[in-house]
């Protein structure tokens, strides 16, 4: 049985983007995952297909209406979890994307305007996930950002399943930035011709201490530019 994830969107046409790609999309045709886009708009009852209207108390844009938005939604079997994509939602994380991805179904609700009304959130008891502190045009790429994290995660999309947690904010790092990365040439010279060698510890095979350089690497970067994660 695959993992679903259903989409209340304006713009259906949106989905799977980038994730019809690469692993993600090869995935989606072996039938590992799979969507379902519902358009809103197909919910409305009036002529000009309206979803929003003016909100009370004031104030400036337009506010998704309840009602057409949760006809979106029992129109769906099994929704699943439910979730609405929005800035001052809780924090999308690494172990959030886990517990997500052990559930059979999800549901994404992606906002448009000012948003939506909150009595359908609360009705039906959405979660609400933000994926950064800034604003979006709209929720649909913010539903294809949490998609990705947690395809990655499924079983086999990624060809060896540990290498999809052993990246940044993975099992190798505890939780931490993930250290640099090197590949050939061990000394590439840029065009303004200054040589940059690869670091000698990386060269020298002794992998106990290549993997000490990796950890105070990692510490080392957490400090300087995710000082909450070690926090934590």
């Amino acid at each position: 049985m695959s993992w679903t994830i259903n989409l209340l969107t304006l713009f259906p046409e949106m989905f799977p983007g980038v994730l019809g790609h690469s692993l993600a999309g090869k995935a989606l045709e072996r039938g590992d995952w799979a969507y379902n886009a519902v358009n809103i708009r197909d919910f409305t009852e009036d002529v000009h297909k309206s979803v929003d209207d003016t909100p009370y108390g004031g104030g400036a844009g337009m506010v998704m209406r309840a009602d057409i938005i949760e006809k979106a939604l029992l129109s769906i079997d099994n929704p699943g979890h439910k979730i609405y994509l929005s800035p001052r939602g809780t924090p999308l994380t690494q172990a959030k994307v886990k517990e997500m991805v052990e559930m059979p179904a999800l549901t994404l609700l992606c906002g448009r305007y000012e948003g939506v009304d909150q009595r359908v959130l609360d009705a039906y008891g959405f979660e609400e996930v933000s994926i950064g502190d800034y604003v979006l045009s709209g929720g649909e790429p913010a539903a294809l950002i949490l998609m990705d994290a947690c395809i990655r995660l499924l079983p086999g999309v990624m060809g060896n399943d540990n290498t999809a947690d052993n990246e940044t904010f993975g099992a190798n790092t505890g939780g931490l930035l993930e250290y640099p990365h090197y590949t050939r040439p061990a000394t590439w010279t840029a065009e303004d011709g200054e040589a940059h060698p690869v670091p000698e510890i990386l060269q020298s095979g002794h992998h106990e201490k290549i993997q000490q350089w990796r950890e105070k690497q990692s510490v080392d970067l957490t400090r300087r530019r995710r000082p909450d994660l070690l926090k934590k």
